[in-house]
């Protein structure tokens, strides 16, 4: 494909719900412009997207795939991204550089909890968008419903189109309210005929077109004037109206189809090529200039400074890292010297490619509006910036989302700890809503995600990869310990052994600090009691019990401990008498203050269908939730609760089994909390059987 003029690009991401169709649209767009002589199909594992095992496999998309096409001397750089909600992070990443978005909807469920998920993510770079309700081919489906939702829940939603047939016996006509044509499609896709609108069809058509006209003139005074003029638009005004109302987000138009019998994907094409935005039309980009407390706007110029942003990495075998980028400003051609503005790192530009599904073809260079993919750079990542070497500009990256669930992971084999570090640093690079760290407290590697599926997939390619396998186990929960009553008590060490002995004594108060007080020390020792020199020593084995735990293993806070007291021997006494002196007192004084075993709780919110509204708020209630509050937001319910993190292993999984998938939540951590009785007691017995029989703590 030759290189085109930034406005003969447009960059567009099909974003939806799972199961609304994505990649069958894109398998239709690529089909109708001629890019692939033959539909394949997410059965049959033969799709141009889905192209990796994983998802042949689970016939579902796990990452976003570039896929290029022509369409009548406009390049069009389609991003089909997943719609499982676990894989949201590949759909923040192409929503970051998408000029538009074409939301899909289901024509048989309508407005999804994902569709909601994914708009916010679109609403973050005002994206112009439009709707296309797929499905019409099915059983049980009604547009006119859908397109009213659609509106109420996205006020600026406008109907552009609407089928005259929907439904499993032989959809094929469509009413185009720009052009005012019925279109009928042969069944193989192709259009068979455009007609008038038939007369059974007329008063119809001309409410819906009378609705479109006066929104397309609401988008620009001057339309305005030719509205009330001519009592109406023509067919140019009304596409002069839509772009501006894209552009402006003014309006979101509908359009709809079936792409597995590719109706509507003509019409789409059509509206795609004269209607979306090209780079030269999107929003300016602001960035931000290195060494200096301001940011430049840049324009779409393949002349001007040189500025691109790498929103995707993955690693293909035989050929290394692949960088997929776009160009905002400048030219990135093969030899160019470039600087990696995010790392502070040189970068020399080797082979370029443009890249659709897994067929890649070498070019020489991509211009600005572009997006294009690098090989083996040396040390630039997922959300990183290159910029030319004197032109230091940076683009603010995607902000990816928050992990909601993690799981403990241990090596298989022996030996192979340092090769798992690397290989989840690799992945954690390549994709920035999985995060992995080992916690030295619970002694896990400890690794997080979007989901048990993200997380399982990513392990996968562990072994597949990385040659490494690991077994998960369940994550310990950090409990904390505390008291809730002061008390005091010595704390001494004697030991005589034959030559120089040990001898420490001194006498502590422990008191309970407000919730979060960590933990103060306080030298109340008068009149040389207990020298100087010593005191550092008892607060190091103050702190070293601490670490410990006294009742059930778990590190102590929200204490304020003072020692007031206490004798030394002037030949005995040295620093590590006093300090295990101190670890002696604080652990006896501890036990008789009341102890208490403190647990995470965290802020839960949750968004569901209002149908699964009482099956969320029994399963909260029944993991010692306390429910804070509701929210209404159209259909959907978020109930705000706070709960403790020992509940929540594998919530979102559960989450999913019983509102069919169609909840989403998202958990951060709120305080510390004091555990019921029954639990702290099965916490400290787990711990003195461990101790008696000199075991660790798991």
């Amino acid at each position: 494909m030759k290189e085109m003029h930034p406005d003969k690009i447009r960059n567009f991401a099909l974003i939806g719900h799972q199961g609304s169709g994505k990649t069958t649209l894109a398998e239709s767009i690529l089909h109708r412009a001629g890019a692939v002589t033959r539909m394949g199909a997410i059965d049959e594992g033969n799709t141009q997207s889905d192209y990796h095992p994983d998802e042949i496999a689970r016939k579902l998309s796990i990452s976003t795939t570039l896929l290029v096409a022509e369409y009548k001397g406009i390049k069009l750089n389609m991003l089909d991204t997943p719609g499982f909600t676990d894989f949201q992070g590949e759909v923040k990443g192409a929503a970051r550089v998408a000029d538009a978005v074409i939301m899909l909807i289901n024509a048989t469920s309508g407005v999804e909890v994902g569709t909601d998920l994914f708009w916010s993510f679109v609403e973050e770079h005002s994206l112009p968008r439009l709707f296309f309700v797929n499905h019409l081919d099915k059983e049980h489906t009604d547009f006119m419903k859908v397109a009213a939702a659609l509106v109420e829940r996205f006020e600026k939603a406008i109907p552009a189109q609407f089928p005259v047939n929907s439904g499993s016996e032989g959809f094929n006509q469509i009413i185009d309210l720009i052009s005012l044509k019925l279109i009928t499609y042969n069944r193989d896709g192709s259009e068979k005929s455009r007609a008038d609108i038939p007369a059974e069809l007329k008063a119809r058509t001309d409410e819906y077109r009378a609705k479109l006209v006066e929104r397309c003139a609401e988008a620009d005074d001057n339309l305005m004037e030719q509205f009330f003029a001519n009592d109406g638009l023509t067919q140019d005004e009304m596409l002069q109206g839509l772009r501006k109302g894209l552009r402006e987000g003014s309006l979101y138009p509908i359009l709809c189809g079936a792409a597995k019998s590719q109706i509507g994907t003509s019409l789409l094409l059509e509206f795609i090529a004269s209607t979306l935005p090209s780079p030269l039309e999107a929003a300016p980009t602001e960035m931000q200039v290195e060494g200096a407390n301001k940011s430049q706007i840049l324009t779409c110029d393949p002349t001007g400074p040189t500025a691109a942003l790498v929103f995707k990495t993955i690693s293909e075998q035989h050929i290394g890292d692949l960088s997929f980028f776009r160009v905002y400003s400048g030219t990135i051609s093969t030899g160019d010297d470039v600087r990696n503005m995010t790392r502070s790192a040189s970068e020399k530009i080797g082979q370029i490619f443009t890249i659709s599904g897994k067929n890649r073809k070498a070019i020489d260079q991509v211009a600005a509006g572009d997006i294009g993919a690098l090989v083996k750079l040396r040390d630039t990542h997922t959300g990183d910036t290159l910029s030319g070497v004197k032109d230091g500009l940076i683009i603010a990256p995607a902000k990816f989302p928050e992990p909601v669930t993690r799981t403990a992971v241990v090596p298989r084999n022996r030996g192979d700890e340092e090769k798992i570090s690397n290989a989840l640093h690799i992945l954690s690079e390549e994709d920035q809503s999985f995060k992995f760290h080992y916690d030295p407290e619970l002694a896990q590697l400890i690794v997080e995600g979007q989901g048990e599926l993200h997380l399982l997939i990513l392990l996968e390619r562990l072994k597949d990869r990385f040659g490494v396998e690991v077994d998960q186990e369940d994550p310990k929960i950090p409990y904390r310990e505390t008291i809730k009553a002061t008390n005091e008590g010595q704390g001494k060490y004697k030991k005589q052994t034959g030559g120089r002995g040990q001898y420490g004594d001194c006498w502590l108060k422990l008191e309970p600090l407000p919730r979060g007080g960590d933990f103060e020390f306080v030298d109340a020792i008068v009149g040389g009691i207990i020298p100087g020199k010593f005191i550092p020593a008892v607060e190091k084995g103050v702190r070293g019990a601490m670490e410990e735990g006294v009742i059930a293993g778990y590190k102590v806070v929200d204490v304020r401990v003072t020692v007031y007291d206490g004798s030394y021997h002037t030949v005995d006494s040295s620093e590590n008498s006093f300090k295990v002196a101190g670890s002696i007192g604080f652990k006896k004084v501890f036990k008789d203050a009341k102890p208490a075993v403190l647990e995470p709780i965290y802020d839960l919110e949750v968004r569901v269908p209002e149908e699964y509204m009482g099956d969320v708020m029994g399963d909260i209630s029944s993991k010692r939730g306390k429910i804070l509050g509701m929210d209404r937001e159209g259909h959907y319910q978020i109930i705000r609760a706070k709960v403790p993190l020992a509940e929540l292993h594998k919530y979102s999984s559960a989450l999913r089994s019983f509102t069919g998938g169609r909840g989403l939540h998202r958990q951060t951590f709120s305080h510390y909390e004091e555990v019921p009785g029954d639990i702290q007691g099965k916490l400290v017995t787990i711990y003195e059987t461990k101790r008696a029989k000199g075991g660790e703590e798991e």
